[in-house]
């Protein structure tokens, strides 16, 4: 007696192998270094993190996040009271590509689109001496694949950002001022 159901299950079968290995294929974006050795693990639970300032570019839309301890420097009035950022501050920067969107009571309303890339600065004087204390990384979006990688082929990057960062040495290397609320 044949049994009906076996090409239903093979097909069940194949069907779960394939999702399941594109479960284990998902990207785990926490297992990658920055060429300088800066690790997106470092960051995790930055997507929680408190905004500290929002900007439009012509390119795209821009938030900056803040840690914890950053946000409590900017509340003490930090860099525009004259003292550094304390160890362990850290700003993310994710940024979009942008569309106008329906109309508003106050106009058309740009909205964030496809996600472009995540960037993060820390504070960590012991282990970025060289750019004054200020740990750079880039991660780089791919929607196509829904991926991250690292920008740059080597350390120099860092050494990039500090030299445009050089410009606000004396806000503490950190363009992003602490948006009223």
């Amino acid at each position: 007696m044949k049994n009906k159901n076996i090409p239903a299950i093979v097909i069940i079968v194949l069907l779960l192998a394939v999702l399941g290995s594109m479960a284990l294929a998902a990207q785990d974006k926490y297992t990658l270094k920055a060429p300088n050795g800066v690790a997106f693990s470092e960051f995790r639970g930055y997507e929680k993190w408190q905004a500290v300032s929002m900007s439009e570019v012509e390119d795209g839309m821009k938030i900056e996040l803040g840690n914890p301890v950053m946000i409590n420097a900017y509340q003490e009035g930090i860099p525009g009271n004259g003292k550094p950022f304390p160890e362990g501050a850290i700003i993310a920067k994710i940024k979009w590509s942008k569309k106008k969107s329906v109309l508003s009571s106050e106009g058309a309303v740009v909205q964030p689109v496809t996600l472009q890339f995540v960037a993060f600065i820390q504070k960590d004087s012991k282990r970025f001496p060289e750019t004054s204390g200020w740990g750079y990384a880039l991660f780089l979006y791919d929607a196509a694949s829904d991926t991250f990688k690292p920008y740059g082929s080597d350390s120099s990057f860092g050494k990039e950002c500090y030299a445009c960062h050089t410009l606000v040495k004396a806000r503490d290397y950190i363009f992003t001022q602490y948006a009223p609320r």
